[in-house]
């Protein structure tokens, strides 16, 4: 009996095992889809977070660029203040101011403080001639000169510290350069600093690379006809030592910033500063230093493509898409497992059932066979010797041939050996007397069971009137296969006694030609001739089916 309990189980998993790949798969894809969500949801919000703040970050680092132009202003504010109630700026006046406002010169991310006054172009050579003898300064030459047009020159006189590269910038005339000049007349309009665009430095003429800028400041003085500009105390900046220096004033390594002079390109990079990371998005902003425009550009940096959170829950979801999966093929795998038992249980008790029902089949069809064969021995026989002989040897050959279904599990029989089991007995050290040949070919269960009986027979009348009864006889037993259908075997005896055909007809050739025929459903071509009997009969060659010897209804 199969058990009930695990039977229901069993069928109301029935729709489950019938994918036991495709729902673990799937079960594996929702947990998937759902990290998967879980991280983009991550993302976005970190991505927001991290637009937040980045526009504090422009924002302060905004703030820190222009504290540190408001700082040098203010100092050059100062130098302007004092220096307008002078009439003259001396050397020591100088050195000693920009000491005492900048120290070493590298304040607030400047090259230090410089002096340079307006001198009318037909003067250079009598101020050049007064700087070198009063002023001690024998090598003192402004360069390079004016042009035709040029009315007044700026050059630098004084520039501290005195450090190499700021002393090879003395005498350089700033108001030579478009864009110096620019901006100190921009200075003296407005009565205020300015600022100059992107420019290369006097103090870095061996690196092209370099960007700087520079802020003014105008002296102005009094004179009978109003203020007129007296020269211009200004400061050279190196544009990566200014962002350094404002950098001191933010604590964020994890950005990239650039500054560019007016606009975005290339071109006008002044100074920049790299984060390592994958380079996330940017955002700008344009601040006023000393009227001129800069554009203060930052991008967030990442340290991979995911943020922290999102790799940790990646991972962890990775780790459950992958459990839920094995968990669900362990289901699935289970429910197959159990309907495979199922159907296991079933088949075996359609077998055992099966297996009941042919052997009562076979058992009344072999009661019915003997029953038919004793009634008919009993017919033909003399005696009672001669009827226990004559049942016992057909019994034996009807259990020959049971013999070798029961070795194929009353699947199928070879017609070899169910001939050479036939002829076996009469075979034992005299082999020469039989010979068979033929190809193998198997014949289903009833097929086999009346072909042994026919072989039986032959053999008996052969051992008694014929080819075996004698030294010199020989059976011939050959068998070919006619079509995939459909195999004939053919007996012939020779160098037995001389063969008559019998006046009555024994039980022997009535179970060949009628009872055998009728099994095989082909007619036996049975022969006496003199030199030997001869027998050709056909053997269907096909699936098992019911086998019955019916009795001759007379």
């Amino acid at each position: 009996m199969i058990d009930q309990a695990l039977l229901d189980r069993v069928q109301k998993q029935a729709w489950f095992h019938k994918y036991p790949r495709g729902w673990p798969f799937l079960l594996f894809l929702i947990a998937s889809i759902t990290t998967a969500v879980s991280v983009m949801a991550i993302e976005r919000a970190d991505k927001v977070t991290r637009a937040v703040e980045l526009d504090r970050n422009l924002t302060e680092i905004s703030s820190a660029l222009q504290r540190r132009v408001t700082e040098n202003i203010a100092l050059l504010r100062a130098g302007s203040a004092l220096f307008a109630t002078q009439d003259q700026v001396s050397e020591e006046q100088f050195s000693e101011f920009s000491q005492d406002l900048q120290g070493d010169g590298t304040l607030y991310g400047s090259l230090g403080m410089g002096w340079a006054p307006v001198i009318r172009a037909d003067r250079i050579a009598s101020f050049e001639v007064d700087l070198k003898t009063a002023g001690n300064r024998p090598g003192f030459t402004i360069d390079p000169r004016p042009g035709a047009g040029q009315g007044i020159v700026t050059p630098i006189v004084y520039l501290e510290p005195q450090s190499a590269p700021n002393r090879q910038a003395q005498g350089y005339d700033m108001f030579s350069d478009p864009a110096r000049r620019k901006a100190m007349e921009r200075a003296i309009a407005g009565r205020a600093p300015a600022a100059t665009g992107l420019l290369h430095l006097v103090q870095d003429r061996g690196s092209s690379r370099a960007a700087g800028f520079l802020i003014y400041m105008p002296v102005f003085e009094d004179r009978g006809r109003g203020r007129m500009v007296k020269g211009f105390v200004f400061s050279p900046f190196r544009a990566q030592a200014f962002l350094t220096s404002a950098s001191e004033l933010y604590r964020n390594d994890s950005i990239d910033l650039a500054i560019y002079d007016d606009h975005v390109a290339s071109e006008t990079l002044m100074a920049e500063q790299r984060a390592d990371g994958v380079s996330g998005p940017s955002i700008e902003r344009r601040i006023d230093v000393a009227g001129q425009l800069w554009v203060v550009q930052v991008s967030d940096r990442k340290a991979g493509a995911l943020s922290a959170l999102s790799r940790i829950t990646l991972f962890f979801g990775a780790i459950a898409s992958l459990m839920v999966m094995a968990i669900g093929r362990l289901i699935t795998k289970r429910a197959a497992e159990d309907r495979i038992v199922l159907e296991w249980l079933t088949s075996q008790a359609s077998i055992r059932n099966s297996l009941t029902r042919e052997l009562n089949h076979r058992v009344k069809n072999t009661l019915a066979n003997v029953l038919s064969i004793a009634a008919l021995t009993r017919r033909r026989s003399t005696g009672i010797d001669d009827f226990t002989e004559s049942l016992t040897a057909r019994i034996r050959a009807l259990s020959a041939t049971h013999d070798l279904l029961s070795q194929s599990d009353w699947g199928n029989a070879a017609l070899g050996d169910i001939v050479r089991s036939e002829l076996a007995p009469y075979m034992e050290g005299h082999e020469s007397h039989v010979a068979m040949s033929g190809p193998a070919i198997k014949l289903a269960p009833n097929d086999a069971m009346s072909l042994g009986l026919a072989i039986h027979e032959l053999a008996t009348n052969a051992a008694k009137y014929g080819a075996l009864s004698t030294i010199e006889g020989r059976i011939h037993v050959n068998w070919v296969l006619l079509s995939p259908e459909l195999a004939e075997i053919h007996w012939r005896e020779e160098g037995g006694p001389t063969v008559t055909e019998p006046k009555k007809r024994g039980f022997g050739r009535d179970l060949i030609e009628k009872i055998v025929a009728h099994e095989l459903k082909s007619e036996v071509d049975l022969k006496f001739n003199p030199g030997g009997v001869e027998c050709r009969l056909k053997v269907p060659v096909r699936a098992s089916r019911e086998f019955v010897l019916r009795n001759e209804r007379r």
